[in-house]
């Protein structure tokens, strides 16, 4: 059995299907379909099922695909370990977030970080909570940001690293608008533009409402700040969002208003792995993160 073989049937789990699988690995059909049946016969048995266009694992190959991605984690792990030993001002840190901290938080974290460490590279993966959670168990990110940091998780550990105030974000021509703190409850008549079902932001917006006395009344439902953004502006509704997604680079942007009740903040959490030790260069960035926030909490700003 080669690593070639694991690597080209999990691509292929992944994707569903053999075409898609080659076009990511850049090579040939006929070669990864090559590779998954010699590894069925090196098996002794069927990894996939043709179901349409689409190939689905059978019972077998759901069991055998959790051994070959932690098969191939940690032989990633172990070439990282390699490297950092070699030369421990270099190597890779896999760091897995939320859409929402990509518009100016990460880039900015990891411009600092490599100001003082410009042979580290970034490998990064979006993601909502639940899948966040799963890549760190996985081992496919060595640390990821997630909302809210979990408690008594059996396999993922962490810390929370900031907590953040969420704003309401109004057309700019709403009669609120130019007001410089409202009532959530000011709100109760208005649609609400959220986020779709499995965004931590969905359920903080959610029991705010609750608890100022209403339950919202839904509009619109996006996946990423600046459509939520994007929505507003252009007079859909109203919603809230934490502070460091209040801007965005187009010419029609909603007006932003502080919430004076219920007050309305999340937490962002920085998680790892439980009980394995993280790798050179992720620990180092790691306490560079954990320096990073407590200074940007004792400013009480980012």
């Amino acid at each position: 059995m080669e690593l070639r073989q694991l690597y080209y049937f999990v691509k292929v789990a992944k994707r569903e299907h053999v075409t898609k699988a080659a076009e990511e690995l850049h090579v040939a059909q006929s070669a990864v379909s090559r590779q998954i049946h010699q590894l069925e016969e090196e098996l002794g048995a069927k990894l996939f099922l043709q179901k349409g266009r689409n190939l689905q694992l059978t019972p077998v190959g759901t069991l055998f695909l959790k051994r070959a991605e932690v098969i191939l984690a940690d032989l990633e792990r172990a070439v990282l370990e390699i490297q950092e030993f070699l030369d421990p001002e270099k190597g890779e840190v896999r760091l897995g977030f939320p859409h929402s901290l990509g518009i100016s938080l990460i880039p900015e974290v990891v411009s600092a970080f490599r100001k003082q460490n410009p042979n580290v590279n970034f490998r990064f993966k979006q993601g909502m909570y639940p899948s966040l959670i799963q890549d760190v168990m996985k081992g496919e990110v060595d640390l990821a940001f997630v909302s809210p940091c979990p408690e008594m998780h059996a396999h993922v550990t962490g810390q929370t690293v900031l907590t953040e105030e969420l704003f309401a974000i109004l057309p700019p021509g709403h009669p609120l608008a130019q007001e410089e703190t409202i009532d959530l409850i000011q709100l109760r008549d208005e649609k609400f533009v959220l986020f779709s079902d499995g965004y931590s932001l969905r359920p903080i917006v959610w029991d705010a409402c609750l608890e100022a006395g209403f339950t919202p009344n839904i509009g619109f439902e996006g996946q990423e700040t600046d459509t939520i953004r994007g929505l507003v502006a252009a007079g859909m509704g109203v919603s809230l969002l934490p502070e460091m997604a209040l801007h965005g680079s187009g010419k029609l942007q909603p007006a932003n208003v502080r919430v004076r009740s219920p007050r309305v903040t999340r937490t962002i959490g920085l998680i790892y792995r439980s009980n394995e030790k993280l790798p050179l260069v992720a620990k180092v960035f790691q306490r560079f993160l954990l320096d990073f926030f407590a200074c940007v909490e004792s400013k009480g700003r980012l």
